[in-house]
């Protein structure tokens, strides 16, 4: 008997349905406040859309010129949160980079550190500026010109529009949290209801907590906390309370966020929830000490009686303490992170970076791409080194591959269709499915380029993998056959396999910007003379009668599987390799040699026995 339970999500989108319907029904002014809260999370929904049509280069390039020092992660986060009034955003864009490895666990700590500082700004400009101007009035030529830009086709033009309609609705719903709450006073004293004392703080605390996980936003719930104290329904003490609650509840968004996430993502997600925890315990602890510092500092500023001001300072400076305490502890608390935050290893056939939160930036969703690709490439470069009968400690080694092929006694048995349906299908699967997702959203013309060469770039490895299936049944049958001359021609295909697994390796672990397509046109070229003099060779043996017709032409055929594996390969490590610019591909492509070159220099140059450029420290192509 199969009891099936609905997702817990619906339960609780159910549960906040009724409460609302039954606010509407109770008070009409619970309308207003509602009615301002759900324009500004559209309002703050549509900032979001609108920086995220400019995050196609700028926001990435940034980020990762200030990762390399905290200091410079502690501000980025501060400014990047100050501009889009969005913590959130900036955290999951975090999150994803994280994920991706495109910066470290301990810049993303730095960045979460600064984002938590930058929601501070909201406050200042909500308690300092939006509550005591007709913010509404303002409002309104936002979203005209929000509407009339969106309806240009320019993606840039569209940002704008997406920012302006962002600002208008956060003003109209300022504006309406305002006339909400002070109609609302008079109906409803929600001050009668405080409770004095440690657990009144820890009982505001646990609403702001509530109140920012449901509206999954910071920002939202510190307006609803203004608003209710400007309108005198909640005291100053339970407001500072609920500004500890509201920055903790963030967390909890990230966390949920997080969860998604590949480990890195996840640590940098515990990291947000640890660092929340400590600066809310700390805030608690001390909040008697931090409201008169708070009413010490009011006064210096001339704000003492401002009591709005005065949260937003409180705010400010218990977020400030927070980044005070960890800042000096970050490596420890990335080493602890890296050590002991441990989630169940995934299966070799399942994605490790592909996950949606890897989509909120082109950079980020185009560098989880090519690492799963890459991924992808390790699954197949294990399954071909055993196909043709060699281990990937000896592939890694520095050993004479020569030396390796020549002295197999056994040929792996090895399954290759079981092992491309659980190790390579699947895997590539999911690489298709997330190149699609990428390629659904807007991408620059580069990313687009970038996208098509690791997506045509799996196709390659697939067909490696297929190209190897066919070559190993035969190297089962004759790979250590007593016939010699048969013998010596599929250790030839096999070192020749070797080397290429050997040589991408190799540039694989290269300094990127090292690394060029040029690269791997001498390896294309010395594998273009290998299959050459190979064929050349077995048509003197077939002349000499040292081999019979039957088997030579089992094995030129084994020679055309053995050069599908190599080029397929090459082709997909060029993909992988190349990350530059469009003009500096360009620039390779010009100076790269095209498939009709290499034949002619292949057939330009006499057949030579081939030296064993695997040995010792030298390399078969630079």
């Amino acid at each position: 008997m199969h009891i099936h339970l609905l997702d817990p999500r619906r339960y609780w989108l159910l549960v906040v349905f009724i409460i609302l319907g039954y606010g509407f029904w109770v008070s009409p002014h619970f309308k207003e406040i509602a009615a301002g809260v759900a324009l500004f999370l559209f309002g703050m929904i549509s900032l979001e859309k609108g920086f995220k049509a400019f995050t196609g280069g700028a926001l990435e390039r940034v980020l990762r010129r200030s990762t390399n020092r905290l200091w410079k992660s502690i501000a980025f986060g501060i400014g990047s949160t100050t501009l889009m009034q969005s913590s959130t955003l900036v955290s999951l864009i975090t999150i994803s980079f994280v994920s991706a490895e495109m910066i470290t666990l301990a810049a993303g700590i730095g960045i979460i550190m600064g984002a938590n500082l930058g929601t501070t700004t909201g406050a200042w400009l909500i308690a300092g500026l939006g509550l005591r101007v007709d913010i509404a009035g303002y409002a309104m030529p936002a979203l005209v010109f929000g509407v009339v830009m969106l309806l240009q086709r320019s993606k840039l033009v569209k940002g704008l529009g997406y920012l302006a309609l962002g600002v208008g609705f956060l003003f109209l719903g300022i504006h309406y949290m305002k006339e909400g709450f002070e109609a609302f006073q008079q109906a409803f004293e929600l001050s009668a209801y405080e409770v004095p004392g440690l657990w009144g703080v820890l009982l505001f605390t646990g609403i702001g907590v509530l109140i920012t996980v449901i509206m999954q936003s910071s920002h939202a719930t510190l307006l609803v906390i203004i608003a209710a104290l400007a309108a005198g329904q909640i005291t100053y003490d339970a407001a500072l309370a609920l500004a500890i609650g509201a920055n903790l509840g963030s967390a909890v968004t990230t966390a949920i966020g997080g969860m998604t996430a590949n480990l890195g993502g996840k640590r940098l997600a515990m990291a947000h929830v640890i660092f929340n925890i400590m600066t809310a315990a700390v805030a608690i602890a001390l909040i008697e000490q931090m409201g008169w510092v708070v009413d010490q500092l009011s006064v210096l500023m001339g704000i003492q009686d401002d009591l709005l001001l005065k949260l937003a300072l409180f705010h400010t400076l218990f977020n400030l303490l927070g980044v005070l305490l960890l800042a000096p502890f970050i490596k420890q608390l990335e080493w602890a992170l890296l050590r002991y935050v441990q989630f169940t290893p995934k299966s070799r056939a399942q994605p490790l970076y592909l996950y949606p939160g890897a989509l909120e930036t082109p950079a980020s969703a185009l560098t989880a791409l090519r690492k799963e690709v890459g991924h992808l490439y390790d699954n197949a470069h294990d399954l071909i080194a055993h196909g043709v009968s060699l281990r990937r400690s000896v592939i890694a080694s520095d050993d004479s591959l020569t030396e390796a092929v020549k002295k197999t006694h056994r040929i792996i048995p090895l399954d290759v269709d079981d092992v491309y349906e659980h190790k390579v299908k699947s895997l590539h699967n999911e690489v298709i499915a997330f190149a699609s997702e990428i390629q659904g959203r807007e991408l620059s013309e580069y990313a687009i380029n970038q996208v098509y060469a690791l997506q045509q770039a799996s196709r390659d490895i697939v067909e490696a993998v297929k190209a190897t299936k066919h070559l190993h049944k035969n190297l089962s049958r004759y790979g250590l056959s007593s016939n010699v001359p048969v013998r010596e021609g599929y250790d030839d295909i096999r070192l020749r396999i070797a080397r290429v697994l050997r040589e991408i390796r190799q540039l694989r672990q290269q300094d990127p910007e090292t690394v060029t397509s040029l690269s791997l046109d001498s390896l294309r070229l010395c594998m273009e003379k290998s299959g050459r003099r190979f064929t050349s060779d077995i048509n003197r043996m077939v002349r000499s009668r040292r081999l019979s017709p039957a088997i030579a032409t089992s094995m030129l055929n084994d020679e055309k599987y053995a050069s599908e594996v190599c080029e397929n390969l090459l082709e997909a490590a060029q993909a992988l390799l190349q990350t530059g610019t469009l003009a500096e591909q360009a620039a390779e492509g010009a100076l790269a040699l095209d498939a009709s070159d290499i034949e002619r220099m292949a057939s330009a140059e006499p057949d030579s026995p081939q030296p064993d450029h695997t040995h010792g420290d030298e390399k078969t192509a630079r």
